[in-house]
C-alpha cells in the first residue's frame, strides 16, 4: 500500500475532522509524523511547522514536556491516557486542552500514537474517565478508552493498521484481522455489506456515514453490539486512491433507545383501539410478543370487565385476592402451549408466589435468572413448575397493571426462546407499555360502567309489557348502540286510551350514555301525562315540547355558555278502531311506513315539525282513513340511516322487508333488524309495528238526541236495550245512572244536539258529545249541598272517566269494567 505514516495520518485527518477533534499523528519515539487542518485550526501551526519534531515541544509546561519526552521512550509507558494539559499556541499564548493518546497497531509491529486534542471548553467526542479532568502528568498513569475504533485498509480491502479498540467492539482478534479483508476474517452478510460500502467507497471518493452493522462477537455473548461505521477514501499528495479508513463507534444504546421509542410508538397505535378491556389486554399481549418477549398473558380483574370499581387494596392473607380472568394471551408458539389457562377463562393466583408480593405491594417483580430450584414458592405448584421445565423458560417479569391507585390485573413476560436474560431495559420498557394499557383498561372499565348503568336505567324506563287492547296489536325491537357509540335514548310506547283508542309512540333524544337515557325517561313519563289528558298530536307535541325547553333551561349552567342544548323528536299517532282513522304528528322524526292489506307501503307525507325542544315551528296533525289489518310501523333513524348510505336507501329497504302483511308481527319485527348491516349500529335501533283491528256495529252504538231534558229517559232505555242486547244485563243500573248524570250535564250546561256512543271492547265506554267547551270538574260537596253529586257518583261507578276536546265541543267519557255475570 505504500508508506504506512501517510495513511495514518489521511486517516486520523478525515475520520477524526468528523468529530471535529484536531489529530497528530507520532511514531514511537513521539515525533510528529502527521498534522491535521484540526489541528493546525486548534493551535495555529502548520504542519510544516511540527512535522519532524518531537510532540513534546508544543506542551506549555517545562515539567510536562520533560516527563512526556522520559515516558515516550520508556517501556513502561501507557497504552493509552486521557486528560487536560496546556499547548503552547503559535501566537505564544497558552491554551488549554483535552488529549487522549493511543497506539495504533500494524502488520510490521511498529507503534504509531494517535493523539486527539479538543478545546477544553468543546465536549470531547470520546467518554472520559472520572479522573480525566487532571492534568497531563498526572493522567498518565491513569488508563482511558478512546470508544471510537479506527481500521485503516489498502486498496485490495486488507487491514493494514487498526487501533485495539476496535478489535474490543466487532471482537475479530488482531491476528486474525491484519493482512486479510473483513469477509476473510469475520465471513457473513454484515461483512459483506460493510466490505460493499467500503468498495464504493474506494471507487467513488464519497464517504459513508453511519452504516450500522453488528458486531462479530463469539457465539456465547449475550447480545451482540450495535455499531456505527463511516468510511473515508485515502489519497496521496497527488490524489491517488491508497486506501479507505473506517471509524466505528458503538452505537448499541442509542439503537436500543430507537428500538424502545419504536415499540413505545407501536402501543399508541395497537393498544386500546376499542373501549373492550378483553380486546386491550390482547392488544398488550400482541405487542410485546416477540418484540420484547417470547410469552406474555394479561390478566385482568372480574371487576374491571365488569365495568365495577377495582379492588383498591388485595390482602392475600386476608382472603382479598379480587378473581382474574385471561384478557390476554401470546407466545412464539403456535397455539401458546405454555398457559396453563386459555384465554378468557378464569386465573387461579397461586397464593405465596411473585404474582400475590406484586398485587400486594403494587411493585413489579424482577427475575432476570429464574430460580426453581428446591424452597422457591414452586414446590406448591407443580403444574407452574412442569411449565417452566418444559418450555424452558429461564427470565421472568411480573408488571402489576394499575391505574388511579387501584390494582386492575398483572401483565407476566417471560423468555424461553431468546436466551438472553431480561434486563432492566427491559422491565422500564414493559412497565411503560403497561402503564399506556393501564389508562386504556382503566377508561374501558368506566365507559363499561357508564354504559351498564345507562342501559340498566333505559330498559328500567322503557315499557316492558305493552298491548295495544282491541285497536291494534303490537310488537318491536330495541337494540342498544354499539361498544364504541354507548347507549342512547330511543323509546317507544303503547298508550290506551278512552273510546278503545291507542296512542303509539316513538322518540330519540339526541346523544348517548346515561344523560340521554335520563332525558329520555323524564320525556315519555311528559308523554304519558300529556297522553292522560286526551289530548290531539299536535297540541300534545306542542306542550311536550315547552316541557323540553323547560327542562334544558332548568339544566344549563348559567356560568358555561357553550352548553349543548337538549334535542329529541318524536312521532305521536293516535288510532281509532272505531273510525279506522288514524291522527299523526311528528316533531322532527322519519315519517311512518303504512301497510295496507295487499302489502303496498307507503311513507304519508307529514309535515316535519322541529325537534322537541327547539321551539321553532308549530306542530300539525294529519289524520288517515286505515283500512282494517293494515301494519303501522314507527322507528327511529338508526334503523333506516347507515354510514355511506342514503337514508332513502334505508327506507326502501324497510319497505321492502315490511311489504308481507300475512306475517306475523314478531316475524316482520325480526326480518325487519336481521336486514342491517353486519356491523355493530352507531345509533340506538327502535322499532314498533303495529296491525290494526276495526271495532264494528255489533261493539258499538250510539244516538243523537235532541237538547230536551225530558229526553234523559230515553236515553237509559236506549242503553237498557243495547246493553241487553250485548248480554250485559248486569250492567244495566250502574250504566243507566252513568248515562243519566252524563246526558244531563250536557243539556244543562250546552245547546245543540247531544252524542250519546257506547263501545263494548275490554271495557264498557260510555260517551256523550255536546257543544260546550266546559269540562266538568269533579268535586266533593258538603252534606248540606244541593247540586255536585253527579260526577261524584260517576267516578265512584267506573273505573276512570274524563273529558277531550271535539272539533264542535267536548267528550266526556267513563269506562266500566265487563265483570262477569253475578
Amino acid at each position: 500500500m505504500g508508506s504506512s505514516a501517510p495513511m495514518a495520518i489521511a486517516a486520523a485527518q478525515t475520520a477524526f475532522q468528523s468529530f471535529g477533534t484536531a489529530i497528530a499523528l507520532l511514531d514511537a519515539r513521539g515525533t510528529v509524523v502527521g498534522w491535521t487542518q484540526a489541528a493546525q485550526q486548534l493551535v495555529g501551526h502548520a504542519a510544516a511547522d511540527v512535522v519532524g519534531r518531537s510532540g513534546t515541544a508544543l506542551l506549555a509546561g517545562s515539567d510536562d514536556r520533560a516527563k512526556a519526552s522520559a515516558l515516550a521512550g520508556s517501556d513502561s509507558a501507557p497504552s493509552r491516557w486521557t486528560g487536560l494539559t496546556g499547548v503552547r499556541h503559535r501566537d505564544g499564548r497558552r491554551i488549554d486542552v483535552r488529549l487522549c493518546v493511543q497506539p495504533l497497531t500494524g502488520q510490521d509491529s511498529r507503534a504509531q500514537w494517535l493523539v486527539a486534542a479538543t478545546d477544553k471548553e468543546t465536549p470531547p467526542s470520546w467518554v472520559v474517565d472520572g479522573s480525566g479532568m487532571e492534568s497531563l502528568t498526572g493522567a498518565l498513569h491513569l488508563p482511558s478508552r478512546l470508544p471510537v475504533g479506527v481500521v485503516i485498509r489498502d486498496t485490495e480491502l486488507r487491514c493494514t493498521w487498526v487501533n485495539d479498540t476496535q478489535g474490543l467492539k466487532d471482537g475479530i482478534p488482531l491476528q486474525r484481522r491484519l493482512g486479510r479483508t473483513l469477509t476473510q476474517a469475520a465471513p457473513g452478510e454484515d461483512a459483506e455489506s460493510i466490505e460493499s460500502v467500503m468498495r464504493q467507497v474506494l471507487e467513488s471518493g464519497m464517504p459513508a456515514i453511519n452504516r450500522e452493522y453488528r458486531a462479530f462477537l463469539p457465539m456465547h455473548a449475550h447480545r451482540e453490539p450495535a455499531l456505527a461505521a463511516s468510511v473515508f477514501r485515502i489519497d496521496d499528495g497527488e490524489g491517488h486512491a491508497l486506501g479507505v479508513c473506517a471509524v466505528s463507534v458503538d452505537v448499541s444504546d442509542s439503537r436500543r433507545a430507537r428500538e424502545r421509542l419504536a415499540i413505545l410508538g407501536e402501543a399508541g397505535k395497537r393498544i386500546g383501539t376499542t373501549l373492550d378491556a378483553m380486546q386491550t389486554g390482547q392488544e398488550l399481549a400482541d405487542l410485546t410478543v416477540p418484540l420484547l418477549a417470547d410469552y406474555a398473558t394479561v390478566d385482568l380483574a372480574e371487576s374491571v370487565l365488569l365495568g365495577e370499581e377495582p379492588q383498591a387494596r388485595t390482602d392475600p392473607e386476608g382472603g382479598r385476592i379480587p378473581a382474574f380472568r385471561r384478557a390476554g394471551l401470546a407466545s412464539v408458539n403456535e397455539g401458546a402451549p405454555e398457559s396453563l389457562c386459555a384465554r378468557g377463562e378464569p386465573v387461579l393466583v397461586p397464593p405465596a408466589s411473585p404474582f400475590t408480593s406484586v398485587l400486594l405491594s403494587g411493585q413489579s417483580h424482577f427475575e432476570p435468572v429464574l430460580d426453581t430450584s428446591p424452597g422457591t414458592w414452586l414446590d406448591h405448584h407443580d403444574a407452574v413448575r412442569a411449565a417452566i421445565h418444559d418450555h424452558t423458560m429461564h427470565s421472568l417479569m411480573i408488571v402489576p397493571i394499575h391505574a388511579r391507585g387501584a390494582v386492575l390485573g398483572v401483565a407476566v413476560f417471560v423468555r424461553t426462546a431468546d436466551r438472553v436474560p431480561f434486563e432492566e431495559d427491559d422491565l422500564l420498557l414493559a412497565e411503560e407499555l403497561v402503564s399506556w394499557a393501564a389508562l386504556s383498561l382503566d377508561n374501558a372499565r368506566q365507559y363499561a360502567r357508564e354504559r351498564s348503568a345507562a342501559l340498566a336505567l333505559q330498559r328500567h324506563l322503557l315499557p316492558h309489557h305493552v298491548t295495544g287492547g282491541t285497536a291494534a296489536d303490537v310488537a318491536w325491537r330495541y337494540l342498544p348502540a354499539d361498544s364504541h357509540h354507548g347507549v342512547g335514548g330511543d323509546w317507544f310506547d303503547v298508550i290506551p286510551l278512552s273510546g278503545a283508542r291507542v296512542a303509539l309512540v316513538v322518540g330519540d333524544v339526541v346523544g348517548h350514555g346515561i344523560n340521554a337515557a335520563a332525558t329520555m325517561g323524564q320525556l315519555r313519563t311528559a308523554v304519558r301525562t300529556l297522553a292522560a289528558m286526551d289530548m290531539p298530536p299536535d297540541e300534545l307535541l306542542a306542550r311536550l315540547d315547552e316541557q323540553a325547553l323547560r327542562l334544558d333551561e332548568a339544566d344549563t349552567d348559567p356560568h358555561a355558555p357553550d352548553t349543548a342544548t337538549m334535542a329529541a323528536t318524536c312521532l305521536y299517532a293516535v288510532y281509532d278502531p272505531v273510525t279506522r282513522q288514524c291522527t299523526i304528528a311528528r316533531a322532527g322524526h322519519p315519517p311512518p311506513a303504512i301497510i295496507d292489506p295487499h302489502g303496498h307501503v307507503t311513507f304519508p307525507d307529514l309535515p316535519t315539525g322541529a325537534p322537541l325542544g327547539v321551539g321553532l315551528v308549530p306542530f300539525e296533525s294529519v289524520t288517515l282513513e286505515l283500512p282494517e289489518h293494515s301494519v303501522l310501523a314507527l322507528y327511529t333513524d338508526g334503523l333506516v340511516e347507515a354510514r355511506g348510505q342514503d337514508v332513502d336507501t334505508g327506507m326502501d329497504r324497510l319497505a321492502t322487508t315490511l311489504a308481507k302483511p300475512d306475517q306475523p308481527l314478531e316475524s316482520l319485527c325480526s326480518s325487519a333488524v336481521d336486514t342491517l348491516s353486519s356491523e355493530a349500529p352507531r345509533d340506538d335501533v327502535t322499532l314498533l309495528l303495529a296491525r290494526t283491528h276495526a271495532l264494528g256495529p255489533e261493539q258499538t252504538a250510539s244516538w243523537q238526541l235532541p237538547a230536551d231534558p225530558a229526553l234523559v229517559s230515553q236515553a237509559r232505555a236506549l242503553t237498557t236495550r243495547q246493553l241487553r242486547r250485548w248480554g250485559l244485563d248486569h250492567l244495566a243500573d250502574s250504566t243507566e245512572l252513568i248515562v243519566s248524570e252524563l246526558v244531563t250535564n250536557a243539556f244543562r250546561h250546552s245547546s245543540g244536539t247531544i252524542g250519546l256512543r257506547i263501545i263494548r271492547h275490554e271495557a264498557l265506554t260510555c260517551e256523550v258529545t255536546d257543544t260546550s267547551n266546559s269540562h266538568p270538574r269533579l268535586r266533593h260537596p258538603h252534606t248540606t249541598d244541593e247540586n255536585g253529586r253527579g260526577l261524584l257518583l260517576v267516578s265512584q261507578l267506573t273505573r276512570r272517566w274524563g273529558t277531550r276536546h271535539t272539533p264542535d265541543g267536548k267528550l266526556v267519557w267513563a269506562e266500566q269494567h265487563l265483570t262477569p255475570k253475578p
